[in-house]
């Protein structure tokens, strides 16, 4: 059974012969009274204190199982940031492989038509001077041949 400071206001107690001292009984137990009343207060003071730290305790334990989420969130987000950044670079590095070594491919196309351009410009060369040669040493035969025949020289003319 408990016990409220309005129980004791109102506890009678019987009068007995050679009892104690009414007034001083009745004094006490105000005391008492009063006592309680203070300790009850202050035992729920304390319990609302309880009450609202334990709710602060959810809070910032829900607050950090947020952080926690949201920190490994964004560790995840970081990796696949840098995941798909390697694979991004991995990418541009072997299309740029793949470009540097078409363009060495064509480059070394090119110097080979080149020595063959060369090589069949030094032929048309060759050939223009025999065909040139030919074609003076061809005059020149004419100019001899003429040179014999000159006009006005009758021995030279043929029958």
């Amino acid at each position: 059974m408990r016990i409220t400071p309005l129980d004791i206001q109102q506890k009678q107690f019987k009068i007995k012969f050679r009892g104690f001292d009414v007034e001083e009984v009745y004094g006490f137990l105000e005391i008492v009274r009063e006592e309680m009343e203070d300790l009850l207060r202050e035992n729920a003071g304390l319990r609302e204190n309880i009450q609202r730290a334990e709710s602060q305790i959810r809070e910032y334990r829900d607050m950090e199982t947020t952080l926690r989420e949201t920190l490994m969130t964004a560790q995840q987000m970081v990796e696949d940031y840098k995941n798909n950044a390697r694979k991004e670079a991995e990418l541009l590095v072997k299309d740029a492989e793949s470009k540097a070594d078409s363009l060495i491919r064509e480059a070394h196309e090119k110097v080979i038509k080149i020595h063959e351009d060369i090589t069949d410009m030094k032929g048309i060369r060759r050939h223009f001077r025999e065909e040139l040669k030919r074609l003076v040493e061809g005059h020149l035969r004419m100019l001899e041949t003429d040179e014999r025949w000159e006009p006005g020289d009758k021995e030279a003319m043929p029958g």
